[in-house]
């Protein structure tokens, strides 16, 4: 599935002002996360030109368009614009101003014209920020995404387990509510996932005999948060006595969510466990293991013994 931002959100999220737009910049989608600096098509080298990019000129483009003479320039740009990529945008907009023709065939091709006052580094990299997480492959999933100690934790389970119940006390003893019921996760690159509400439920809580809340209103903003890295997955299941749960902590579980490989551990449920306390130990350990701790590989060395139990 191909996804798609609106180049509105890209003009407000990374402070960007039109010259020239058509009517309705909602109608108007980018669906490619890389930007382009158009120097190589300018110069007349029309090769592996991708027009699904977003175009930048700044610095040396400008400038180079400047020695050409005008029928020259005239015809760089145009060919350029003919193109109709999402939009052309010129940075360093305290130093560059758009030549005229770009105006006119920005109106001519109904290209967006658009211009900054970051430099063109910048820029490129604060666009690239914004579309990587819109145009990310996602998926949805029934659980509940919480933030603890820093740590973003995704707890899975089957319906009624508990899931929401224990983050309405995490949120008491301090830690936030990211996404309950429905978890969107994005991968916004090769390593990382991160989760966020639909944003019609955002912040928005179910507890079975009490009914919804807004945790934002009940326990206030600082109580919430709008999106998070996932760092651990946890399963709440119902003790089952037939099957061997984690003891020491050595062998290493993970969970794929699009492509991605995240820690992952099952905790069983039962009265008189307080599940609160267990995610935020459990929490604190993926931290301690991030920063290359393990407490069981240390209790080993201290027992002489290696990573099977044997004595070394």
């Amino acid at each position: 599935m191909i996804f798609s931002c609106p180049l509105q959100k890209l003009i407000t999220d990374v402070d960007m002002e039109a010259v020239w737009v058509p009517e309705n910049l909602e109608k108007v989608k980018v669906t490619s996360a890389e930007v382009n600096r158009p120097g190589l098509f300018l110069a007349g080298y029309y090769d592996y030109f991708d027009a699904s990019r977003l175009q930048t000129c700044g610095l040396a483009e400008m400038n180079y368009l400047s020695q050409f003479p005008p029928e020259k320039r005239r015809a760089a740009l145009e060919k350029l614009f003919s193109m109709k990529p999402p939009a052309v945008i010129v940075s360093r907009s305290q130093e560059l101003e758009p030549y005229p023709e770009m105006l006119e065939f920005a109106e001519q091709y109904r290209v967006p014209l658009l211009r900054s006052n970051e430099t063109t580094s910048t820029l490129m990299s604060n666009l690239i920020s914004v579309l990587n997480v819109e145009l990310a492959p996602r998926v949805t999933r029934h659980g509940v995404l919480v933030e603890v100690y820093g740590e973003g934790i995704l707890i899975l389970g089957d319906s009624g387990i508990g899931k929401s119940e224990t983050a309405i006390e995490l949120v008491k003893r301090g830690h936030r509510l990211v996404a309950d019921d429905a978890v969107e996760l994005r991968k916004v690159s090769s390593r990382s996932i991160v989760g966020t509400a639909p944003e019609n439920i955002r912040h928005f809580i179910e507890l079975r005999g009490v009914g919804i809340i807004n945790v934002a209103r009940v326990y206030g903003v600082g109580a919430v948060k709008v999106s998070e890295k996932v760092d651990l997955v946890i399963e709440l299941e119902a003790w089952d006595k037939t099957k061997n749960y984690q003891r020491t902590g050595l062998e290493s579980e993970y969970c794929d969510i699009l492509g991605v490989k995240i820690p992952s551990t099952v905790i069983p449920v039962m009265p008189g466990r307080n599940l609160a306390v267990i995610l935020e130990t459990a929490a604190i350990n993926n931290r301690q293991k991030k920063m290359g701790y393990n407490s069981a590989q240390e209790l080993l060395q201290r027992l002489g013994l290696d990573q099977s139990g044997q004595f070394q």
